[in-house]
């Protein structure tokens, strides 16, 4: 019954934005564009997938940040540690988190539940970073796990959010640090390990499994409930769940893709100086881009019919004396919105649909 409730959600959710995707005011995030990056190495060491991260692989992948509210930094901080790391080599891309966590419980069971009603870990995968065509994977503490493929975020038109679709070759578990379901004692803590198979995401990849260098989105979630206990069993309080992330949305939202990491893949050897991604003059205009993009979705939401110049919106483009004046071109349904370089460098493209492209 849970799952069908929230499947239900997930519906009204898709009918609200599935025809267009204009007739909505679109939520921006609040906080300014500086996703967290990692540089993922190459590791040709076997890894056993126990969950309790303790190959000797893991020891040369440093660990990301402590998650953070999905809000940023304006909001409290987690009261729990969450920490992780990524490898890769020919056949897999893995990951592995350790969650901080004195009372380790989950109920959900059955593959595809809807994971997020239990505590649980998730991650985000856009190839490509076009925002569209990406990968949502969840799993709680029972190791049960929930797979999903959409097609583009629920706010953009025709979204389409294959539930049924499985990672073929999945590898997945759990370490338990402490007892599951059992509050009358305290445990450590609960740690992850997940292998995915690059086979999996190649349709969404300019190709795989990554070369030096290759820039992949990724993002990673933890939903945390508060709980209290009765008759001897964790029951989620009337109130809202936490939301920790690696890199911070701005918003309550994780399906906003442009706001994921930046994970660069290294084939250099373990030990190498790796520089650190740094956010580029496209990266910039591209968040320019979607800005617009969310103030053109709004402007149709206020007025029935799009704008067709900056002015219009209201908006003045950050650094504007780097770009081309921007191109419009507009009709009564779809739009088309064109930023270049002043230099010639790029030109990006953004639809009414929110997908961006060169």
């Amino acid at each position: 019954m849970k799952k069908l409730i929230a499947l239900l959600i997930l519906f009204v959710t898709f009918l609200a934005f599935a025809d267009e995707p204009w007739v909505d005011y679109l939520p921006e995030p609040h906080t300014e564009f500086n996703p967290k990056s990692y540089e993922c190495i190459k590791t040709e060491q076997a890894l056993i997938i126990d969950g309790k991260m303790d190959d000797e692989a893991w020891k040369s992948a440093v660990w990301t940040d402590l998650f953070m509210d999905i809000e940023g930094e304006s909001k409290p901080k987690p009261y729990l540690k969450t920490r992780m790391k990524m490898l890769w080599n020919d056949e897999y891309f893995f990951f592995g988190c350790e969650m901080e966590e004195p009372h380790i419980w989950a109920k959900l069971k059955e593959r595809d539940s809807v994971i997020f009603f239990d505590n649980d870990f998730e991650i985000f995968i856009d190839p490509d970073g076009d925002t569209h065509n990406y990968y949502e994977f969840e799993m709680n503490a029972f190791n049960t796990v929930w797979d999903l493929f959409l097609s583009k975020p629920y706010r953009d038109n025709g979204c389409k959010v294959l539930d049924s679709w499985d990672i073929q070759g999945l590898k997945t578990a759990v370490d338990i640090q402490g007892t599951l379901n059992k509050p009358a004692d305290e445990d450590e803590g609960w740690s992850v390990e997940v292998a995915i198979p690059w086979k999996v995401l190649e349709e969404c990849a300019n190709g795989t499994p990554p070369k030096q260098d290759d820039v992949w989105r990724v993002n990673f979630s933890r939903v945390q409930w508060e709980t209290e206990v009765v008759e001897g069993e964790y029951i989620k309080q009337k109130v809202p769940e936490h939301n920790w992330v690696w890199s911070p949305q701005g918003i309550i939202n994780m399906h906003y893709p442009e706001r994921w990491g930046f994970v660069r893949f290294s084939e250099m050897p373990a030990g190498s100086k790796q520089e650190k991604y740094v956010i580029n003059d496209k990266d910039i205009a591209k968040d320019v881009l979607r800005q617009i993009y969310y103030k053109q979705r709004t402007f149709y939401y206020k007025n029935a019919k799009f704008a067709n110049s900056l002015k219009e919106l209201n908006f003045k483009i950050p650094n504007s004396e780097d770009f081309l004046p921007v191109e419009f071109y507009i009709t009564p349904s779809k739009f088309e919105i064109i930023l270049s370089s002043k230099d010639n460098k790029f030109q990006l493209h953004i639809s009414e649909d929110g997908k961006i492209w060169e």
